[in-house]
């Protein structure tokens, strides 16, 4: 008996299309929340040099990958293609503290432009489950197990 891989994923995306539809998410939303949102990493006196340091002019070419990233987190869709984490693990000059900043400028950017409580609740809890990952990536590696330790675990 054989299932078809397909049904799983198409439904998956289905059910994720109903749900921010409903939530007023669509592809024009996050668009404009994208923009807005690195509009304000720009200004950040502390994000912005991070960010320019790595992107540089490039913003014309990092903004659509965000666009598709989000897209990807909403939507199910696997528009994405890239590797956010370690992307983050290679950056320099970045601390823990520093996801707490581009929350805040998150939840003030969905606080702007959120069409319903839910959008920014849903939003909200995606980018924190993004900057926690990001954080236990970048900054919580075990430390490496001698060769002694690793033979008597």
């Amino acid at each position: 008996m054989s299932f078809p891989v397909h049904s799983f994923a198409a439904e998956k995306r289905r059910r994720a299309m109903t749900d921010a539809n409903r939530m007023g998410i669509d592809d024009s939303l996050i668009d404009l929340i994208v923009d807005n949102f690195y509009g304000r990493v720009k200004q950040d006196p502390r994000l912005s040099p991070i960010f320019d340091g790595v992107i540089g002019e490039r913003w014309d070419t990092h903004l659509p990958k965000m666009k598709a990233f989000w897209g990807a987190i909403v939507f199910s869709d696997g528009r994405f293609k890239g590797s956010p984490v370690k992307t983050h693990q290679g950056l320099v000059g970045v601390t823990p503290d520093d996801f707490q900043i581009w929350l805040t400028l998150f939840r003030e950017t969905l606080e702007d432009l959120a069409p319903t409580p839910e959008a920014k609740v849903f939003l909200t809890t995606r980018a924190e489950r993004i900057a926690e990952s990001l954080k236990l990536a970048m900054f919580c590696r075990a430390p490496k197990l001698s060769e002694e330790t690793r033979q008597t675990a």
